[in-house]
């Protein structure tokens, strides 16, 4: 059974900073790819970052030079640091995990960035 089990959100003022952590069980993780993704009120989620098996990175324009994405595979688990948080990264971040056909999300983390 795969679950991803977000942790790390929370609520701070704009230019703080989280580290957002996912565990992940029931995969071998060292061997997929994984995402961060986010979704704001009103809005379609949207990827944030990916960090494939071999460490190769990806981020959305929004948060280059913001956020870092990163995983323990010794850990099974995926971090994202988020850095300079604007209000415009208020979102439920999930991470994700997409195995052959199917594609398997945490319940996610609410990330909160308001004065």
């Amino acid at each position: 059974q795969v679950q991803l089990v977000e942790s790390g959100g929370g609520s701070v003022q704009p230019g703080g900073s989280l580290r957002l952590s996912c565990a992940a069980s029931g995969i071998t993780f060292s061997a997929n790819a994984m995402c961060w993704y986010r979704q704001a009120p009103g809005l379609q989620r949207e990827l944030v970052a990916r960090i494939s098996s071999g460490g190769v990175t990806y981020y959305a324009d929004p948060v280059k030079g913001r956020f870092t994405i990163s995983r323990d595979n010794a850990k099974n688990t995926v971090y994202l640091q988020i850095n300079s948080l604007k209000p415009e990264d208020t979102a439920v971040y999930t991470c994700r995990v997409r195995i052959g056909a199917y594609t398997y999300s945490g319940q996610g983390t609410q990330v909160t960035v308001s004065s």
